[in-house]
């Protein structure tokens, strides 16, 4: 996302853009890319198109908001952020506090939404399934995810 913020801050630079179109930019990409780096794992794991499209939405969504919200205001509140071109310090270093303060932001939300098998707990379950084990997990992170999804199945029936 930082280098997809760093185009979209020099092309609206370039282009002579304002604030807010430069902003709207920002996010419909934010979203793009967001939503397109979910759904290439899920199509590598043969999950149709149509069924990769929600669970990337369901996701993804809420952290992109919270992210795009806290980045861009961010970079509106530093004095000369929005108009600084990237061989300005002022670019780079707005830039880094603005996406650090966002990751910030997002952190808890992301936490929140996994423990309650929302967000990305939602395509977990389609990483890495090759014969039965999660790539990269062992036994017992396997195990773990399994409690965790026997609970969810209990939760919602009650």
């Amino acid at each position: 996302m930082p280098l997809g913020k760093f185009w979209v801050l020099v092309i609206g630079s370039a282009l002579g853009w304002g604030n807010l179109a430069t902003i709207a930019l920002a996010v419909v990409l934010a979203f793009f890319f967001g939503y397109s780096l979910t759904m290439v794992p899920l199509l590598r794991a043969d999950v149709a198109l149509a069924s990769a499209i929600p669970l990337a939405f369901a996701s993804d969504t809420l952290s992109i908001t919270v992210m795009e919200i806290v980045d861009n205001l961010i970079l509106l509140l530093i004095p000369g952020a929005m108009e600084a071109g990237p061989l300005d310090l002022l670019f780079w270093g707005s830039l880094a506090v603005a996406l650090a303060v966002a990751f910030v932001a997002a952190f808890p939300v992301n936490r929140y939404l996994i423990a309650r098998g929302r967000g990305h707990a939602v395509v977990h379950e389609y990483h890495g399934h090759h014969g039965g084990e999660h790539e990269g997990h062992d036994g017992q992170e396997h195990q773990g995810h399994e409690q965790r999804q026997a609970h969810r199945q209990q939760e919602h029936r009650h």
